[in-house]
């Protein structure tokens, strides 16, 4: 064809073909729905307007959906290198005729294999082919664009504030950052939010040392934000997640920056506050981690090295590619699609999924939930070598490339961005992620059943007041079973003393080190323990209206039809120190927990008064010794109402009346219209000089039970935007009656008749529609799985290393009658399943 009649034929399209700018993300290396790539046998096709990459048998559905018909084809090509005069391969050179920035792939490094890629352009519906590069035939915007795609970095790395990429950027606070000289230390555990009791995700500011807790994520977890609300007040800009820090760093969060960030001075930061980072790289025999490994290592026995492990293929049996400190997310993911449930909400609703995908699937959960759910289940990234391939490799003892397994580089970027912790290249914990994810799961519903509801199950927690002896039973949701490693009850206690002085004697004389003996601890112990009733501490007795000791049991109300156990192996030793319990556990096959049933109340238990603790305000806000009681601010109801039904948000009424003396709704209204653009306008009344308390709504409660009712106030504000009363009160309970919270929880699960009315016409609303149609579930379901305590155990993630921070996982299962081990893209039959050594445990209901 002539380059004037190629010229024309682009002509009509030439409106939809763009030049990619800075920020634009091209995905020329994965499909978006697929694990199909340039080196797939059809290739990849990028759409020229939008960038998206897409496997042969997506591009018609992109195509159907958008009209987009220009895209380029990337094909990477291998064949056998060109042999020289003796025989051996010719002397290498430079391959010109590699020009994609794929993922770097050792095979290509093959002496007997050499690889060419090929672009061209293809017109739909015709499947008309243009040869790149083409200069001459193409017109000059073609061009530019052409090259502007091949020359593309990966999607993934900082482009712009935006962009979502793990790849984490110094601070710009870093090298600045001011330290107050305030005498405060932390110490390596024990820690609690210095503005309520949260003990877990915790916060140090590195600017004053304040421990404070992190932010609310959905359905109640994470913390109540105090850490931001810190920021707010005080603009210290730097903070670092206690439990995280490692010899190699930290997760530090710049909230002034809004994403997680790297801190070049992290260990004087932190040494500033009695916190030796560098010491971390002593363990506690004083010799390096990982320098001397005992011969029955843990890293051999999880991994079964040394044994010859089968190579197992097929649908199921697909591994995942490590991304650098990223086996906890594949560990997880493993363990999740073996489950049923999951396979059919993602795999089994795959096309209908697919059919409603945003206009950017990459950006979408449910999406990228079934594309990584058929890339491991459909066999299709799991192909055993044929009969000539292995005939070849012993012929000419060598291995041809493979591309089996999938990597889940656009998956891990999607669920973590934003998180401090996950979006890092760091290694996390296996537990947290799963958390997250089953998180992820409940904010975008699918289908009529949501599959986290396998591992929900309610537990009824018993306090008593140890003085008057009087009680109180609680609910509360939950997802795994916490179980304490009971080391008091090890049964080699003697072959543990004489191990100990063996292992000093080596030090001292410095000789090599005896081989490891482990803590063996009855599984039956660690139950025992579980069941075990808990000192409550700062426990407020309303029957004595004061401080008093106080104990908690915790029983099962409900058993989930899927159990996860963790053990809880790890805590900081002194000079913060990360210590991992090396113990050894004899996990059971069969598991029955039905005598940790929930009893309820019990007859001659009297119950504890249903009386809230009064507000405790420091007389000085640096004083938290000395204080006293004082009751909430008055404040007039009724101008709150009239200004919150006009549709400001109703603590933002509440500041409004409260700082404008009570003088009626009109200043009120004015006080409102000149402070809306702050960004604390939203957040709850905190009355300077008395340490940021906050104070409730009238009616409400400082503590939320499970048969809390939701203040009517808040009821009729959100039944006066057209949600139905009964969606108000499932919302207001979900979030402890948080207006704010609330409204995010009905927009998270959208009413079935509602299902067919979201419509948009930009990508970033478009990005949720998928959640919106899919959802149909009953939003007045129990959403319990309740059923027998009789369990049978299908798989356990372990963990090789000193901390969660460090080390690597690996993942065991059950399938097809025979245990099979995960190790990244390594999946093989296993010969000895390390059952002692796990760190989550995965059990099933057995039938009655």
């Amino acid at each position: 064809m002539a380059a004037g009649d190629v010229g024309e034929l682009l002509v009509p399209y030439m409106p939809t073909i763009r030049v990619p700018k800075a920020g634009d993300r091209v995905y020329k290396t994965e499909c978006s729905f697929s694990y199909d790539s340039p080196d797939s046998e059809g290739g990849l096709y990028v759409c020229m307007n939008t960038f998206l990459g897409f496997g042969r048998e997506h591009v018609e559905r992109h195509y159907r959906k958008t009209g987009q018909c220009v895209y380029m084809h990337l094909k990477r090509h291998m064949k056998e290198k060109v042999k020289g005069a003796s025989g051996g391969t010719l002397p290498k050179r430079r391959n010109t005729k590699i020009f994609l920035d794929l993922e770097s792939n050792g095979d290509l490094n093959n002496d007997d294999y050499e690889f060419e890629d090929e672009a061209k352009l293809v017109i739909f519906p015709d499947h008309f082919e243009i040869p790149l590069p083409n200069i001459e035939e193409l017109p000059a915007l073609v061009t530019i664009a052409c090259d502007a795609v091949l020359s593309s970095k990966s999607p993934y790395r900082k482009q712009d504030p935006d962009s979502w990429e793990e790849e984490l950027q110094v601070s710009k606070h870093a090298n600045t950052l001011v330290q107050m000289d305030n005498g405060v230390r932390i110490p390596p555990s024990g820690w609690k939010c210095s503005k309520c009791d949260l003990r877990e995700n915790l916060w140090l500011n590195l600017t004053d040392g304040s421990v404070l807790c992190g932010k609310w994520f959905f359905y109640g977890s994470g913390g109540n934000g105090h850490a931001l609300e810190h920021y707010k007040e005080m603009g210290y800009p730097l903070a670092v997640k206690l439990g995280t820090i490692t010899p190699d760093g930290a997760d530090v969060y710049s909230f002034d920056e809004e994403e997680a960030v790297l801190d070049p001075h992290i260990a004087k930061h932190l040494a500033h506050f009695g916190i030796d980072m560098l010491q971390m790289h002593v363990t506690e025999n004083g010799s390096r981690d990982n320098d001397i490994k005992p011969r029955v290592s843990e890293w051999e026995v999880i991994q079964e090295s040394g044994m010859k492990l089968k190579p197992m293929y097929g649908p199921g049996y697909t591994g995942m590619k490590n991304l650098g400190n990223s086996c906890y997310v594949n560990t997880v993911l493993q363990a999740i699609f073996s489950i049923p449930e999951f396979q059919r909400a993602y795999v089994g609703n795959l096309p209908r999924i697919f059919d409603y995908s945003p206009l950017d699937p990459t950006q979408d959960f449910n999406t990228q939930m079934a594309k990584l759910g058929h890339g491991l289940l459909s066999g299709q990234y799991s192909k055993p070598p044929t009969k000539s391939d292995l005939i070849e490799q012993v012929m000419k003892e060598e291995h041809k490339p493979q591309h089996n397994g999938i990597s889940p580089r656009m998956f891990k970027a999607f669920v973590s961005k934003g998180h401090p912790e996950f979006s890092s290249n760091r290694q996390q914990d296996a537990q947290e992620f799963l958390l997250h994810l089953i998180h992820l799961i409940e904010r975008n519903p699918i289908g009529s059943e949501n599959p986290t509801d396998v591992f929900r199950f309610l537990v009824e927690e018993r306090t008593q007041c140890c003085q008057s002896r009087k009680v109180r039973y609680t609910e509360r949701v939950d997802y795994l079973m916490q179980l304490p490693v009971a080391m008091e009850a090890a049964v080699n206690k003697d072959e543990l003393i004489a191990y100990e002085l063996k292992r000093r004697e080596a030090e001292t004389a410095r000789r090599p080190l005896p081989e490891l003996v482990r803590a063996k601890i009855p599984f039956s112990a660690c139950l025992q323990a579980f069941s075990e009733p808990d000192n409550v501490e700062d426990f407020w007795s309303s029957a004595l209206q004061a401080k008093s000791a106080g104990v908690k049991t915790s029983r099962f109300a409900s058993f989930p039809e899927y159990l996860v156990v963790q053990i809880k192996k790890f805590t900081f030793g002194l000079d913060w120190i990360p210590k991992k319990l090396d113990v050894s556990i004899d996990m059971p096959d069969l598991l029955d927990i039905s005598h940790l049933r929930a009893t309820g109340l019990q007859p001659g238990e009297e119950e504890l008064p249903d009386i809230s603790p009064p507000i405790i305000i420091p007389d000085d806000p640096k004083d938290g010794m000395t204080n006293h009681f004082m009751e909430p601010p008055d404040i007039d109801e009724s101008s709150v109402m009239q200004l919150a039904e006009m549709g400001f948000p109703l603590e933002a009424c509440r500041k409004a009346v409260y700082y404008t003396g009570n003088m009626g709704a009109e200043v009120a209204f004015n006080w409102i219209i000149a402070h809306m653009e702050e960004p604390d306008f939203a957040e709850p009344l905190a009355i300077p000089g008395y340490g940021g308390a906050t104070f409730p709504a009238a009616g409400g409660a400082a503590v939320v039970g499970l048969d809390n009712q939701p203040p009517e106030e808040m009821v009729a504000i959100i039944t006066s935007m057209g949600f139905q009363r009964n969606i108000a009160f499932h919302a207001l309970r979900a979030t402890n009656n948080n207006l704010e919270h609330a409204l995010d929880w009905i927009f998270s699960h959208p009413e079935p008749e509602e299902e067919n009315e979201t419509t948009s016409e930009t990508m970033d609303l478009e990005n949720h529609v998928n959640a919106n149609i899919l959802a149909e579930s009953d939003p007045e379901g129990p959403r319990i799985k309740d059923g027998s305590g009789r369990y049978e155990l299908f798989g356990f993630i372990s963990h090789m290393g000193t901390s969660t921070m460090s080390g690597h996982y690996v993942c065991h299962l059950k399938k097809e009658g025979r245990w099979v081990i995960y190790n990244d893209l390594k999946v093989c039959a296993s010969e000895r399943p390390p059952r002692e050594l796990g760190y989550i445990y995965f059990y099933r209901r057995i039938p009655s």
